[in-house]
C-alpha cells in the first residue's frame, strides 16, 4: 500500500484526485499508476485502469488471474468492471468513498449476479493515511 500512496501523493501534485494503484504479480509490484484523467484528457485514466492496462502488457495476456491489486480509494463502477475483467485475484483498498465507491457502496459490482468474476476482497488497509490525502486535496481545492 506504501507504492500505492506515493503514488496518489504524486497525483495530487500534479493537480489530479490522489489515488494511486499498484498491481503485484508473485510478491512483486509490477505496476505502478496514479490517477490521470485531467493529465491525459481521459476520463476513464483511474488508478486501477492505468495499473490493470501495464500489468497486462508487461505479463502479455488480459486475465490478471494471479494477480492483486492495491488501490487508495474504493474503486467506482467503471474500475470494478475492469478489476473483474482482468480477473484479479485480490483487491486491497483503503479509503471508502460513500460517493462513488462501488464495492462496498452504490451498486455493490461485486455482488451483482451478473458479475462473471470476484476478487477476494480487504478494505481499510492504509485508510487513514488515504483519507487524509483525499481530504486535504479537496479542502486545498475548495479555498
Amino acid at each position: 500500500m506504501r507504492a500505492a500512496l506515493d503514488a496518489a501523493r504524486e497525483a495530487a501534485q500534479a493537480g489530479e484526485v490522489p489515488v494511486g494503484a499498484v498491481v503485484m504479480h508473485e510478491g512483486k509490484a509490477i505496476a505502478t499508476a496514479a490517477n490521470a484523467p485531467r493529465r491525459l484528457h481521459d476520463p476513464t485514466a483511474h488508478a486501477e485502469i492505468l495499473a490493470i492496462r501495464e500489468a497486462a502488457r508487461i505479463l502479455g495476456h488480459e486475465r490478471l488471474e494471479d494477480c492483486d491489486l492495491w488501490v487508495t480509494l474504493e474503486p467506482c463502477a467503471m474500475c470494478a468492471g475492469a478489476i473483474a475483467h482482468a480477473r484479479i485475484a485480490r483487491l486491497f483498498y483503503g479509503a471508502s468513498d460513500p460517493k462513488g465507491g462501488a464495492v462496498e457502496h452504490g451498486p455493490r459490482f461485486f455482488g451483482q449476479p451478473t458479475c462473471h468474476h470476484r476478487p477476494e476482497i480487504y478494505s481499510g488497509i492504509g485508510e487513514a493515511e488515504a483519507g487524509a490525502l483525499l481530504r486535504d486535496f479537496f479542502r486545498k481545492r475548495r479555498t
